[in-house]
């Protein structure tokens, strides 16, 4: 059973627009940054999910890339499998098909696009064959989707980073500790999902229930609905907003915060009867940087409740790209051996 959404909606807009503050304004900003955090502290040990507006993002970009994204979709299949994921080899960039990404062992009712950063043949990164790292695949049919995408790309990254500084002053730490920390040079994937309509009474799921592993994602999504989060009263809907993104803390930040800002389980299942678009981005850690945990009072856990699977996520040592690759290994089994031993 779910009931109607009750995730807070923020306003980051203060965190969005602080550079642009007069000297004079500072203290006023200052209180207002912290209202901010308040209520991001809050959303984070709740529920884990809150929505964002005044973040800045052009409507009409969305709106041009989920026109873009649908005439993609709307392609033969054959046609799609051009850019299909096998070909992006070690990059893990490409299209695949319904059921062919799997959560929790079980295979999706979707089809998608996965997406990055883009980076040229010479970086060299590209040049060791890191995994993960390269040029994305656009199709030839659908010209206009790469540079929306990579428009799109650059707009959240500024967004995911304000709201960052945000966690970051509601942990109380510098604004900037993830920044100028974690993610200086942040480890950026997107996502483009089309789930089909679900047929009514089928046991399956468009995506099912799981956390995110990385430090944070924000997702636009169609006016389909399907999204569902768990809270301790049971599954809530997480229904479209207009003009917001709906934001959620991954295991990572959970590590990070010894469980005191918890990650939260959700899935998704269309009933809308036609097809439903949505767009998660991933803002996360550098691929090559070591993610120790949290200062002070950030890392104490306090009020952190023990995990249902009694591990301590602080424990962690390592990169975030070995970290990665464990994770999103099991979501494609047919590419691990490519990236993971090509």
């Amino acid at each position: 059973m779910t009931h109607p959404g009750t995730l807070p909606v923020i306003d980051v807009s203060p965190l969005v627009n602080g550079d642009a503050q007069a000297v004079h304004e500072a203290q006023a900003l200052h209180e207002a940054q912290s209202r901010v955090a308040r209520q991001i502290q809050a959303a984070c040990r709740d529920h884990g999910f809150f929505y964002v507006t005044g973040h800045g993002v052009a409507a009409g970009l969305l709106d041009e890339l989920a026109d873009a994204s649908a005439e993609f979709f709307a392609l033969p299949v054959p046609e799609k499998m051009e850019i299909s994921m096998e070909r992006g080899g070690r990059t893990w960039r490409g299209y695949f098909p319904v059921g062919g990404e799997l959560t929790s062992g079980q295979p999706d009712l979707k089809e998608g696009l996965y997406l990055g950063t883009e980076l040229p043949g010479d970086d060299p990164r590209v040049q060791a064959g890191l995994p993960l790292h390269g040029g994305n695949l656009f199709p030839a049919r659908v010209p206009r989707l790469r540079g929306l995408v990579l428009a799109y790309l650059a707009e959240l990254t500024r967004v995911g980073q304000c709201v960052l500084a945000g966690i970051a002053l509601s942990l109380g730490l510098e604004a900037g500790y993830f920044a100028e920390g974690y993610t200086a040079d942040p480890t950026v994937l997107f996502r483009i999902f089309s789930y089909p309509p679900s047929p009514p009474g089928a046991g399956g799921w468009g995506v099912g229930e799981h956390t995110d592993y990385g430090l944070l994602t924000l997702l636009a999504q169609d006016d389909s609905g399907g999204l569902q989060v768990a809270t301790p009263g049971g599954w809530v809907d997480a229904p479209p907003l207009p003009g917001t993104f709906v934001c959620n803390i991954g295991d990572m930040l959970d590590r990070l915060t010894g469980g005191w800002y918890r990650s939260t389980p959700h899935r998704v299942r269309n009933l809308s009867g036609r097809t439903r678009l949505s767009f998660p981005f991933f803002l996360d850690p550098g691929f090559a940087d070591e993610v120790p945990p949290l200062p002070g009072r950030a890392a104490a856990g306090a009020g952190g409740g023990r995990r249902w699977d009694g591990q301590d996520l602080r424990a962690f040592t390592g990169t975030y790209g070995d970290y990665l690759l464990g994770k999103v290994s099991k979501v494609f089994p047919q590419l691990r051996q490519d990236v993971l031993d090509g």
